[in-house]
């Protein structure tokens, strides 16, 4: 039964501009050479983790609409605030600003700014799954530019992304480290009488003092009475003992996310409890030793079926997926957008090298006790890395 916690090493953290200006228009050329595969002459991006990705725009100010407009030539433009200007100017120089004020309709601005790119007749490309996009705003510019045509382009961006570059992989190994010494921090603060929200603290206090973004998603740390409530967190109550504790996190680097998840016991485990674990933590190596170039997400998934029922001892057990596609995360989220890209039952994805995942191996609700697992892996060329290290259990503190 571990106990103890290693703390992973850390290096200087990079500067606020993650990537080079080269990086960059590599990053928009295959963008355009997408856009001109599918005959379109214009792209509107909504989400933050695109617009992100293409521009290097890294704020809070995603809260209020913010479109970006690329055309096949020239420079893209950002609809935005007019407050936003100084940000814009200083994290992305060679794109241009269309700006509105609090007291004009940021739609108008938006249909100018497309009826000035490209004319009537043109082919426009748009994410039309995007969180971020009001309808009104988009019925707006649709209806008051119906001589233009309009296609669903919401997955050209995230295709191209789903690749990380050495540079991207670089900040989510970053954030790996800080993920394990977030955890460490929290399963040390952890113990029988001590309240979740002082976990929290300490988790989120060793998040930034280890050089951390703030996270796309708030660290869920609950209680396990309340572990089927996957996404709700901390409560400002007393861990019993002989009770478990949740804790799902993840640091920030540059935007890059490396989630992981263990489950801690106050004092004792549950009965039983080490046999499930040991088959939670056999599902999760199956998945990462099944993670190579050229697999598919339903055998991977399907893999990683056969092993938690071999060890349940019935095939009664499912899960909606063991694992998903991570990287670039704004709040509300850090699977990178609406979509989440699952290594489900049903998935026809082939893996490929660079692409980096969530993988999970829960097993809830199947006597005699609960047991989650999860890891941050990186599909390598020859195979995959597993990158957060942090114990997988069973962990017991007192």
């Amino acid at each position: 039964m571990e106990t103890t916690t290693p703390i992973p090493s850390l290096q200087a953290a990079p500067p606020l501009a993650s990537f080079s200006p080269d990086e960059h228009a590599g990053r928009l050329a295959a963008t355009r050479a997408e856009m001109r595969l599918r005959g379109l002459d214009l792209l509107v991006v909504v989400s933050p983790e695109n617009i992100y990705h293409l521009l290097g725009l890294n704020h809070q100010g995603y809260f209020a609409f913010t479109l970006m407009l690329l055309p096949l030539t020239g420079p893209p433009t950002l609809v935005a605030r007019q407050m936003e200007g100084p940000t814009i100017a200083a994290q992305a120089p060679a794109c241009s600003h269309a700006a509105f004020s609090d007291a004009h309709d940021a739609a108008v601005t938006a249909a100018d700014a497309i009826a000035d790119l490209v004319p009537a007749g043109s082919r426009i490309g748009v994410e039309c799954n995007g969180m971020f996009f009001p309808i009104l705003t988009w019925e707006h510019i649709r209806t008051s530019l119906s001589d233009r045509q309009w296609f669903d382009a919401s997955d050209l961006v995230e295709q191209i992304r789903m690749i990380k570059s050495p540079a991207e992989i670089a900040l989510v190994r970053r954030a790996a480290v800080i993920s394990d010494r977030a955890m460490a921090a929290g399963v040390a603060a952890a113990g029988p009488g001590v309240t979740e929200t002082a976990v929290a603290a300490s988790v989120y206090r060793e998040l930034i003092a280890s050089g951390s973004d703030y996270p796309g998603f708030a660290p869920c740390i609950r209680g396990a009475d309340i572990l089927r409530q996957e996404h709700v967190t901390w409560r400002d109550r007393p861990l019993p003992y002989g009770s478990g504790l949740f804790l799902e996190l993840s640091a920030s680097a540059g935007r890059y996310h490396a989630p992981l998840t263990r489950l801690v016991h106050m004092g004792r485990s549950p009965a039983g409890g080490e046999r499930i674990a040991e088959t939670a933590i056999a599902g999760l190596t199956e998945v990462t030793e099944r993670l190579r170039p050229g697999a598919v997400a339903s055998d991977v998934y399907a893999a990683w079926q056969k092993v938690v029922s071999g060890g349940l001892g019935h095939n009664g057990y499912h899960r909606h997926h063991c694992g998903y596609l991570v990287g670039i995360g704004f709040p509300p989220s850090w699977v990178g957008g609406s979509q989440v890209v699952g290594i489900r039952p049903d998935s026809g994805y082939v893996i490929q090298a660079g692409m980096v995942f969530h993988v999970l191996s829960w097993i809830i609700d199947q006597p005699p006790a609960d047991y989650v697992v999860s890891d941050t892996v990186l599909v390598t060329e020859t195979g995959s890395e597993v990158l957060t290290t942090f114990p997988r259990g069973p962990l017991t503190v007192v």
